[in-house]
């Protein structure tokens, strides 16, 4: 995902609607890079419309902003196809990372493969796999150069790590650890040398030795060492207003200095949308909004549609894209929904 949003040029701002996907899907790995005059939108992988084992995909899209349509892209060359993989761009260059795949038996692997997409020729590398594989992580870029993935899933369990890819060296290295509880399926975005992740689903292990999924409402703000990319000096923040909330999209704005934390849903879910509580889960229509200056939350409005199921927000300048996912009743969608970050004015604080 592109976690954070470039200043609006003059002149130049993306469309408010983007058209629908040419299929459904959700939990997909989406970016977003610019080209002269106009920009491109991606999503990789995903969950389609069956929603079972057999409809984890590896197709690809693109949308042009100058044809003002969809086509689809070479399949993403893996095996078999991926849920909670996550995308940012860099530069020119779409970076894929992890996931996992589902099998017949409902068996769950996560995948060590990073592919760099390269848009000019349509064509897939893999380069340097994640030294400790995580799926439903979140993936921020800094400084064009750096990715950096905050803990996530490993094979059994949440894991701690905090990973930083160096595209230019090809090469990874470890950062501060993740504070909090692990958790998967959290939200983040970047702002200079600030971050903000939240949310997301922990891993409990009861007195009577069974696993429980619950949500998490710690949020978190990270600031990285300006020499050193692997250094983060992270600080509680307190949980946002509402209930906590899994899968949400996150951007930044950062001449604002605000991140957006944009749906999701307060029912943590398996990856067809029913909960780990055998309850159908219901997305979120709530944007919130955190002034990292001020440290306070910010009520946001409403974006178009209540929506689940993200692994990212694309961002082209002062908009943002919240591409596919899981609206009411656990529909996979094909439509693209529009998220203009310059037009939310949230007046007071919550807290």
């Amino acid at each position: 995902m592109l976690a954070s949003c470039a200043e609006l040029r003059p002149g130049y701002g993306p469309p408010s609607a983007v058209p629908a996907l040419p299929e459904a899907v959700s939990n997909n790995a989406i970016a977003a890079i610019e080209v002269p005059g106009g920009f491109r939108l991606y999503s990789f992988l995903g969950l389609e419309a069956g929603k079972t084992w057999r409809d984890i995909s590896r197709r690809a899209f693109e949308f042009d902003s100058h044809a003002g349509r969809w086509h689809e892209l070479p399949s993403v060359p893996v095996a078999s196809g991926r849920l909670a993989s996550v995308a940012a761009a860099v530069g020119q260059q779409v970076y894929l990372f992890g996931g996992y795949t589902v099998a017949e038996n409902g068996k769950e692997t996560s995948t060590p493969e990073v592919l760099r997409f390269e848009p000019a020729t349509r064509t897939y590398t893999r380069v340097a796999d994640m030294p400790l594989p995580v799926d439903d992580s979140v993936a921020l870029v800094y400084r064009d150069r750096w990715v950096i993935l905050v803990s996530g899933w490993h094979k059994d369990a949440n894991v701690a790590a905090v990973q930083v890819y160096d595209t230019q060296r090809n090469a990874w290295s470890r950062a501060t650890d993740w504070p909090g509880a692990p958790v998967f399926g959290h939200a983040g975005a970047i702002a200079g040398e600030q971050l903000l992740v939240c949310d997301g689903v922990r891993l409990d292990v009861g007195d009577d030795h069974k696993r429980h999924f619950s949500t998490s409402n710690q949020c978190w703000r990270g600031r990285i060492g300006a020499a050193d990319p692997t250094h983060i000096q992270w600080n509680a923040v307190s949980p946002h207003p509402g209930a906590p909330r899994y899968r949400m999209g996150a951007a930044a704005l950062p001449s604002a200095d605000r991140v957006f934390l944009v749906g999701g849903s307060a029912n943590p879910y398996n990856y067809n949308g029913i909960g780990y509580d055998g309850v159908p889960s219901e997305p979120s229509s709530q944007i919130i909004v955190f002034d990292l200056d001020a440290g306070t939350w910010l009520e946001g409005p409403a974006p178009v549609e209540a929506t689940m199921d993200h692994r990212g927000l694309a961002c082209i300048a002062q908009r943002c894209y919240a591409i596919g996912g899981m609206r009411h009743g656990q529909r996979v969608a094909a439509s693209t929904l529009s998220i203009d970050l310059k037009s939310m004015r949230a007046p007071s604080a919550t807290r």
